[in-house]
């Protein structure tokens, strides 16, 4: 493979450009090419020994046809010219075929070069400094003989991506991602638990200089110690002050997967025809934003070259609308929103979220507690599950704390929560003015993952519990 700046360069943009022309002399009614490098870098440790060191670079491009209300792809993970202008003919072919629809994509016209917008370029700092601060965030946890396994991890992601298409856009643009976690396994006899922690952000290597390592490290010892004191968790239907964490779950897994506008235009989501209709209390409001500063799941553009954008999905309660690619906005008579996305070069674009989040309340958390007189409240999340289709939620905690007369009692060992999200949202009655996001990694059904942060405030609402392990 050709380097990675290639692209970048003048006569690449040439490459792409005469792809295009290509693709709409063969007939395309619109058309595309998008140039792609991702460089990652990785270091992990476990008990003061590296595990795994990654450095590679990979890249390609990938070519759109629309004709006839259909897609047509081509890729190939080469920049030689020829090669590129070959699957720009094979992206027209695959676009052949019965005709669908008159559909006219309203694509944005873009031009100019975007570089990140971080202080300390990850490129820029030498790999050994990237591995003193594994090691560093590893050995910190050595607090106490029942911590028996002691992970550091930090891991960097650089896509540079190049697009032209025929509506006019001739652009560029960079996204650098950086994450540091530290988990911790704590073993008292038969019992282990664990936590996590650590920051996760699209700044660059500042993220790490700027963090207190050897802190987050003992805290988050600290706190698996302190979770095998924890005991089994209540069930039944019961008041739940969710944590940022999971909060956002609900946000992600419930709500956001069925505003997707590709489930909408499929009617294979609950909140089909839902614009205008009650679905929370009318303390909830709910955005993606793909331009929260710093935040993992943000991104300056689409896949398709369309400005990212925050977009209002519920609003005091009531349904506002959904994301959209090109295609499902143009479908729906819409705008698009940024949110046509795709996990790399080769694969296609989606409908998926960027940041995902419940926006902020009135209460602090302490005062939420307070106000509580039985109840529990969750702490981090271990995963979770969508169900666009019937609506309802369900989320797995890392840990828990059980409340009585407005006070924290014990610690609670993992738990699961379920429920129908309107139900839950339609019972919420506190939300925190803080608002968390955390960065991670999402899926289309099983495959095609991309980079999203979910989020929101601490939140008070019924749910039902099941009674951990």
């Amino acid at each position: 493979m050709q380097s990675a700046s290639l692209m970048q360069a003048e006569d690449a943009q040439d490459i792409l450009a005469r792809a295009v022309d290509r693709m709409q002399d063969l007939g395309a009614e619109f058309s595309d090419a998008r140039s792609q490098t991702v460089r990652v870098a990785g270091v992990s440790t476990m008990n003061g020994n590296i595990r795994q060191l990654v450095e590679k670079e990979t890249g390609g491009v990938c070519l759109r046809a629309w004709a006839g209300g259909r897609w047509g792809y081509g890729t190939v993970t080469s920049f030689d010219r020829d090669k590129v202008m070959q699957a720009a003919e094979q992206a027209v072919r695959n676009a052949s075929g019965e005709r669908k629809s008159d559909l006219q994509l309203e694509p944005s016209v873009v031009r100019g070069y975007h570089p990140a917008k971080v202080r300390i370029h990850p490129d820029s700092v030498d790999l050994s400094e990237k591995i003193d601060a594994v090691i560093a965030l590893d050995k910190a946890q050595a607090i106490d003989d029942r911590i028996m396994n002691r992970v550091g991890s930090y891991s960097e992601e650089v896509k540079t991506n190049a697009l032209v298409n025929s509506a006019g856009s001739d652009m560029g643009w960079e996204e650098v991602r950086t994450l540091c976690r530290a988990v911790s396994v704590a073993a008292d006899g038969m019992r282990m638990e664990q936590y996590y922690d650590g920051p996760d952000s699209t700044r660059g290597f500042e993220v790490v200089r700027d963090a207190d390592l050897e802190e987050l490290g003992r805290l988050t010892a600290k706190e698996a110690i302190a979770t095998l004191a924890a005991e089994r968790a209540p069930s039944g239907n019961l008041t739940v002050i969710s944590d940022p964490m999971v909060s956002g779950l609900l946000a992600h897994e419930a709500m956001g997967h069925a505003s997707e506008g590709d489930e909408i235009t499929k009617r294979r989501s609950f909140l089909t025809d839902a614009v205008g209709r009650r679905v929370a209390s009318d303390i909830i409001s709910m955005y993606d934003n793909g331009t929260v500063p710093g935040a993992h799941g943000s991104v300056p553009f689409d896949d398709e070259g369309t400005p990212s954008s925050c977009t209002t999905i519920i609003e005091n309660g009531i349904y506002k609308g959904y994301m959209h690619s090109l295609e499902t906005a143009s479908q729906l008579g819409l705008a698009p929103t940024g949110n046509g996305r795709a996990e790399n070069y080769g694969k296609r674009v989606w409908v998926r979220m960027t940041n995902t989040y419940f926006g902020p309340g009135q209460w602090d958390r302490d005062e939420m507690i307070a106000d509580t007189k039985d109840g529990i409240l969750c702490d981090k999340m271990v995963n979770g599950m969508e169900d666009p289709v019937g609506g309802c939620f369900e989320a797995k905690c890392l840990r828990g704390f059980l409340i009585r007369n407005g006070e924290i009692v014990k610690p609670l060992q993992s738990f699961t929560l379920t429920g129908r999200s309107v139900d839950i949202l339609g019972s919420a009655d506190a939300l925190s003015r803080e608002v968390v996001l955390d960065g991670g990694m999402c899926g289309k059904g099983i495959e095609d993952w991309v980079r999203v942060s979910s989020g929101g405030p601490y939140m008070r609402a019924r749910m039902i519990v099941g009674g951990g392990q």
